[in-house]
Protein backbone atom coordinates (compact mmCIF):
# COMPACT_ATOMS: atom_id res chain seq x y z
CA UNK A 1 0.00 0.00 0.00
CA UNK A 2 1.33 3.40 -0.99
CA UNK A 3 1.17 5.72 2.05
CA UNK A 4 2.06 9.40 1.70
CA UNK A 5 2.50 11.63 4.73
CA UNK A 6 2.64 15.38 4.33
CA UNK A 7 2.33 18.47 6.46
CA UNK A 8 0.65 21.77 5.70
CA UNK A 9 2.81 24.34 7.51
CA UNK A 10 3.87 21.48 9.82
CA UNK A 11 7.12 19.51 9.80
CA UNK A 12 6.49 15.75 9.84
CA UNK A 13 9.40 13.86 11.37
CA UNK A 14 10.57 10.32 10.74
CA UNK A 15 8.99 8.98 13.94
CA UNK A 16 5.56 10.31 12.95
CA UNK A 17 5.87 8.94 9.41
CA UNK A 18 6.86 5.51 10.75
CA UNK A 19 3.93 5.53 13.20
CA UNK A 20 1.48 6.46 10.41
CA UNK A 21 2.79 3.84 8.00
CA UNK A 22 2.75 1.06 10.60
CA UNK A 23 -0.79 1.83 11.78
CA UNK A 24 -2.32 2.24 8.31
CA UNK A 25 -0.56 -0.85 6.97
CA UNK A 26 -1.93 -2.81 9.94
CA UNK A 27 -5.47 -1.60 9.22
CA UNK A 28 -5.12 -2.42 5.52
CA UNK A 29 -3.77 -5.91 6.20
CA UNK A 30 -6.59 -6.60 8.66
CA UNK A 31 -9.51 -5.61 6.42
CA UNK A 32 -8.40 -5.74 2.78
CA UNK A 33 -6.28 -8.09 0.73
CA UNK A 34 -5.01 -5.33 -1.53
CA UNK A 35 -5.43 -1.73 -0.47
CA UNK A 36 -4.32 0.87 -3.01
CA UNK A 37 -3.10 4.04 -1.31
CA UNK A 38 -3.55 6.51 1.52
CA UNK A 39 -2.76 10.22 1.90
CA UNK A 40 -2.28 11.59 5.42
CA UNK A 41 -2.07 15.37 5.83
CA UNK A 42 -1.21 17.14 9.07
CA UNK A 43 -1.92 20.80 9.65
CA UNK A 44 -2.12 23.41 12.35
CA UNK A 45 -5.22 23.42 14.50
CA UNK A 46 -7.63 26.29 14.88
CA UNK A 47 -5.89 29.53 15.89
CA UNK A 48 -2.50 27.74 15.55
CA UNK A 49 -3.37 25.62 18.59
CA UNK A 50 -2.81 21.85 18.28
CA UNK A 51 -2.88 19.78 15.10
CA UNK A 52 -5.37 18.50 12.55
CA UNK A 53 -5.12 15.23 10.66
CA UNK A 54 -6.92 14.27 7.45
CA UNK A 55 -6.77 10.78 5.96
CA UNK A 56 -7.97 9.92 2.46
CA UNK A 57 -7.61 6.19 1.78
CA UNK A 58 -8.29 4.49 -1.55
CA UNK A 59 -9.05 1.05 -0.22
CA UNK A 60 -10.51 -0.68 -3.25
CA UNK A 61 -11.34 0.42 -6.77
CA UNK A 62 -14.00 3.08 -6.28
CA UNK A 63 -14.07 2.89 -2.47
CA UNK A 64 -12.62 5.99 -0.82
CA UNK A 65 -12.55 6.51 2.95
CA UNK A 66 -12.08 9.93 4.53
CA UNK A 67 -11.47 10.90 8.13
CA UNK A 68 -10.62 14.05 10.09
CA UNK A 69 -9.70 14.73 13.73
CA UNK A 70 -7.97 17.32 15.91
CA UNK A 71 -5.54 16.84 18.77
CA UNK A 72 -3.04 18.66 20.91
CA UNK A 73 -0.19 16.73 19.29
CA UNK A 74 0.17 15.16 15.85
CA UNK A 75 0.23 11.56 17.14
CA UNK A 76 -3.04 12.02 19.03
CA UNK A 77 -4.73 13.66 16.04
CA UNK A 78 -3.64 10.80 13.78
CA UNK A 79 -4.70 8.12 16.26
CA UNK A 80 -8.20 9.61 16.54
CA UNK A 81 -8.55 9.80 12.76
CA UNK A 82 -7.31 6.22 12.31
CA UNK A 83 -9.75 5.01 14.98
CA UNK A 84 -12.64 6.63 13.11
CA UNK A 85 -11.67 4.97 9.85
CA UNK A 86 -11.08 1.60 11.49
CA UNK A 87 -14.44 1.78 13.26
CA UNK A 88 -16.20 2.53 9.97
CA UNK A 89 -14.37 -0.31 8.23
CA UNK A 90 -15.11 -2.80 10.99
CA UNK A 91 -18.82 -1.92 11.04
CA UNK A 92 -19.33 -2.03 7.28
CA UNK A 93 -17.09 -5.01 6.54
CA UNK A 94 -19.00 -7.06 9.13
CA UNK A 95 -22.24 -5.97 7.53
CA UNK A 96 -21.04 -6.85 4.03
CA UNK A 97 -19.75 -10.24 5.16
CA UNK A 98 -23.00 -11.08 6.91
CA UNK A 99 -24.97 -10.39 3.76
CA UNK A 100 -24.49 -12.65 0.75
CA UNK A 101 -21.55 -14.47 2.35
CA UNK A 102 -19.04 -11.83 1.29
CA UNK A 103 -20.08 -11.72 -2.38
CA UNK A 104 -20.29 -7.90 -2.34
CA UNK A 105 -16.76 -7.58 -0.95
CA UNK A 106 -15.41 -9.78 -3.72
CA UNK A 107 -17.29 -7.74 -6.33
CA UNK A 108 -15.94 -4.48 -4.90
CA UNK A 109 -12.36 -5.83 -4.84
CA UNK A 110 -12.68 -6.89 -8.48
CA UNK A 111 -13.50 -3.32 -9.50
CA UNK A 112 -17.27 -3.35 -9.69
CA UNK A 113 -17.29 0.27 -8.48
CA UNK A 114 -15.52 2.81 -10.67
CA UNK A 115 -14.17 6.09 -9.39
CA UNK A 116 -15.54 9.34 -10.72
CA UNK A 117 -13.92 11.41 -13.40
CA UNK A 118 -13.47 15.13 -12.94
CA UNK A 119 -13.19 17.76 -15.67
CA UNK A 120 -12.73 21.50 -15.22
CA UNK A 121 -14.01 23.68 -18.04
CA UNK A 122 -12.16 26.89 -18.79
CA UNK A 123 -14.26 29.98 -19.38
CA UNK A 124 -13.68 31.05 -23.00
CA UNK A 125 -14.94 34.60 -22.54
CA UNK A 126 -15.93 36.56 -19.49
CA UNK A 127 -19.48 37.74 -19.98
CA UNK A 128 -20.67 40.59 -17.80
CA UNK A 129 -24.40 39.75 -17.84
CA UNK A 130 -25.44 36.16 -18.14
CA UNK A 131 -28.73 34.47 -17.39
CA UNK A 132 -27.17 31.07 -16.68
CA UNK A 133 -24.29 30.28 -14.33
CA UNK A 134 -21.08 28.87 -15.84
CA UNK A 135 -20.41 25.13 -15.79
CA UNK A 136 -17.55 24.55 -13.38
CA UNK A 137 -17.08 20.79 -13.39
CA UNK A 138 -18.62 17.63 -14.72
CA UNK A 139 -18.53 14.34 -12.86
CA UNK A 140 -19.09 10.98 -14.50
CA UNK A 141 -19.81 7.95 -12.36
CA UNK A 142 -21.40 4.57 -12.75
CA UNK A 143 -24.65 4.54 -10.81
CA UNK A 144 -24.54 1.49 -8.51
CA UNK A 145 -27.40 -0.95 -8.06
CA UNK A 146 -28.09 -1.10 -4.32
CA UNK A 147 -30.71 -1.30 -1.63
CA UNK A 148 -31.42 1.84 0.37
CA UNK A 149 -29.40 0.58 3.35
CA UNK A 150 -26.45 -0.28 1.09
CA UNK A 151 -26.65 3.19 -0.48
CA UNK A 152 -26.52 4.79 2.98
CA UNK A 153 -23.47 2.64 3.75
CA UNK A 154 -21.77 3.79 0.51
CA UNK A 155 -22.65 7.40 1.37
CA UNK A 156 -20.90 7.03 4.73
CA UNK A 157 -17.87 5.22 3.33
CA UNK A 158 -17.38 7.74 0.53
CA UNK A 159 -17.95 10.62 2.97
CA UNK A 160 -20.02 12.53 0.44
CA UNK A 161 -23.17 14.60 0.81
CA UNK A 162 -25.29 12.78 -1.80
CA UNK A 163 -25.39 9.48 -3.72
CA UNK A 164 -27.51 8.57 -6.75
CA UNK A 165 -28.26 4.84 -7.04
CA UNK A 166 -30.61 2.41 -8.76
CA UNK A 167 -32.89 0.82 -6.18
CA UNK A 168 -32.75 -2.96 -6.55
CA UNK A 169 -36.22 -3.31 -5.03
CA UNK A 170 -38.06 -0.98 -7.41
CA UNK A 171 -35.65 -0.58 -10.34
CA UNK A 172 -35.98 3.22 -10.24
CA UNK A 173 -33.29 5.79 -9.60
CA UNK A 174 -33.18 7.06 -6.02
CA UNK A 175 -30.94 9.41 -4.08
CA UNK A 176 -29.78 9.47 -0.48
CA UNK A 177 -28.27 12.62 0.99
CA UNK A 178 -26.96 13.94 4.28
CA UNK A 179 -29.24 16.59 5.75
CA UNK A 180 -28.08 19.62 7.69
CA UNK A 181 -29.13 18.10 11.03
CA UNK A 182 -26.99 14.98 10.43
CA UNK A 183 -29.82 12.63 9.45
CA UNK A 184 -30.07 10.87 6.09
CA UNK A 185 -32.71 11.86 3.54
CA UNK A 186 -34.04 9.51 0.85
CA UNK A 187 -35.52 10.77 -2.43
CA UNK A 188 -37.67 8.35 -4.40
CA UNK A 189 -39.59 9.32 -7.57
CA UNK A 190 -43.37 9.09 -7.72
CA UNK A 191 -44.67 5.92 -9.32
CA UNK A 192 -47.38 6.28 -11.93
Amino acid sequence: MDIRVSGHQVDTGDALKTHVQDRLQGIADKYFSRAISAQVTFGKGPHDNGFTCDIVAHVMQGLVLKGHADGMDAHAAFDRTAEKIEKQLRRYMRRLKDRNNGAKIAAMENGALDSAGYTVFADAEQEEASDSPPVIAETRVDVPDATVSDAVMMLDLRNTNALLFRNTGTGSYNMVYRRGDGTIGWVEPNRV
